[in-house]
């Protein structure tokens, strides 16, 4: 007599790692979330891109007396051919720049490689071992002239976000270097460590809106780093084009119902009168 065989289904072997619920490093109260590991969009040569590198929790002083000048030669001799660095503010944990590169694999190797050039100069100056950085590096594509300008101020006057109501150019930035100011700068600055703009955006483009002031400051309500004038928005208002974001909110005091009652109520108070 034939017998009806079933195939027996053994359960799958526990492992660890992988793709899970829950998996992960657990964000920590009161730290900044790490970059994320994701597939990077891919990059355009006609768009600049602004990136930051924070260090770990044991390096806090990249602008100090001993360390900035080596960081600073380690950004000179960064820049070749197909990457260019072109703006850049050094702060005492991180390191905001805006660059150009040809295509997206000479992107990441100039960043990767001007992390590594910045990194022996900073342990050489400390005399000291171990790593620098405490992430990946983020990076995020300029791809309009207002937030090529947005991204400027946010990188040349980013040390008044973070030392409060100090004046003037920064000295731990390539603010000296640049020629897009509304004020003229009287100082000679040595050899700048920085190269002039070839994408169109980074070079022309960000003009439209007018130069930079010396005493604009980055936004801190703003997520993606900007700044716009007083006169920015006076000037786009006289054209028509002030922006949601600018203007103030419409007056909702009352309903929209209410307000058209009192409109017809009007009205008809105006033909008895006019009537009589």
């Amino acid at each position: 007599m034939a017998r009806n065989l079933h195939q027996l289904v053994f359960p799958e072997p526990r492992t660890w790692g992988g793709r899970r619920a829950g998996a992960g490093r657990k964000l920590t109260p009161r730290r900044r979330p790490g970059v994320s590991h994701g597939v990077r969009s891919p990059h355009l040569a006609a768009h600049p891109v602004h990136v930051t590198l924070r260090t770990g929790p044991f390096v806090r002083c990249l602008r100090a007396g001993r360390v900035f000048p080596a960081v600073r030669r380690a950004l000179a001799v960064a820049s070749h051919g197909s990457f260019r660095i072109l703006h850049f503010s050094v702060q005492e944990d991180h390191l905001h720049l805006i660059v150009e590169a040809d295509d997206g694999r000479t992107l990441g190797r100039g960043i990767r490689g001007l992390a590594i050039r910045v990194a022996r100069a900073v342990n050489r100056a400390l005399g000291r071992r171990g790593a620098v950085w405490g992430d990946r590096y983020h990076a995020r594509a300029l791809t309009s002239p207002r937030e090529v300008r947005h991204a400027l101020v946010y990188v040349l006057m980013n040390r008044r976000k973070h030392g409060g109501e100090e004046r003037g150019l920064d000295p731990c930035s390539s603010a000296l270097y640049f020629d897009g100011w509304r004020q003229p700068i009287w100082t000679v600055p040595p050899a700048a460590p920085v190269v002039r703009a070839r994408t169109w955006l980074a070079a022309v483009g960000w003009r439209r809106h007018g130069l930079i002031d010396f005493d604009e400051r980055p936004c801190l309500g703003s997520r993606r780093g900007g700044a716009m004038r007083k006169h920015d928005v006076a000037q786009e208002a006289s054209v028509g084009v002030l922006s949601a974001r600018t203007a103030g909110p419409p007056d909702r005091t009352r309903p929209t119902s209410s307000r058209r009652a009192s409109a017809d109520s009007g009205t008809k108070t105006d033909a008895r009168s006019r009537h009589n």
